[in-house]
């Protein structure tokens, strides 16, 4: 017996543990969020933030950042957030690179599946790291059944539409709303569909990927030409 999708209520503070492969927890806002380290924690944790409704303001390394609607941040280790309402995806024992962006755009940049499109708001770092998508579905979309590899946390951004996910050995039919916050269990069997004659945009973390740069490929490396040959093909010359 398995369960392919959760979802949850909005409440201040911690939600709900997930990933047991990659750890991570869930956390959601209203008004204010302290971000700070799990008690598990052995280096950094790195928190993943998405505000869903009204502007807020970050408290990081004593300075102020405002976020506004819509805005997105990857906060290593601690910091505090007044204002608004958001979502708080917390990856444990990672150190992420400090960086805010948004608000997000409206539809993706990269051809995904059936017609959906995504795009990378937070990248990899280096190849297998964390990463925060978009993902953009056009009205009148019925994806393709399938899985991931590990679990994708998030919250449903805007526009309405339905998940048929395989729980407990039985296909349920789920409706999806703004704001609900949902985690799609690692190879649970699921699918979403826009069935109302709208488009829906999904905030999805990945607590992994198979992609991003590494000390022996990346665009500086690459790029490096010494006699019309990349770096990348001269590793008496790459720093060690």
């Amino acid at each position: 017996m398995s369960k392919a999708f959760s979802h949850f209520d909005w409440r201040n503070g911690f939600i709900a543990e997930l990933s047991p492969e990659y750890p991570s927890y869930l956390s959601s806002w209203n008004k204010y969020a302290f971000l700070q380290p799990n008690e598990k924690a052995q280096i950094h944790d790195t928190h993943f933030v998405y505000v869903f409704k009204g502007n807020a303001v970050l408290s990081y390394g004593e300075k102020l950042y405002p976020l506004v609607e819509g805005a997105y941040a990857c906060v290593p280790h601690s910091g505090y957030i007044a204002g608004g309402e958001g979502i708080i995806i917390t990856k444990q024992n990672y150190n992420g690179m400090f960086m805010i962006g948004g608000p997000a755009e409206h539809e993706g940049r990269l051809k995904y599946i059936d017609g959906c499109t995504d795009s990378l708001l937070i990248p990899p770092v280096m190849l297998g790291d964390p990463c925060l998508n978009l993902l953009y579905f056009p009205a009148d979309i019925d994806q393709t059944m399938h899985t991931h590899p590990s679990d994708r946390i998030g919250v449903i951004m805007s526009g309405k539409g339905k998940c048929v996910a395989v729980n407990n050995d039985s296909k349920e039919l789920i409706d999806l709303v703004p704001g609900m916050i949902f985690c799609i269990h690692a190879n649970g069997e699921h699918k979403f569909q826009t069935p109302y004659g709208e488009h829906m945009r999904v905030l999805a973390f990945h607590p992994d990927s198979d992609y991003g740069p590494t000390h022996q490929f990346h665009p500086m490396l690459n790029r490096t030409i010494v006699d019309g040959v990349s770096a990348n093909q001269l590793p008496e010359i790459q720093t060690k």
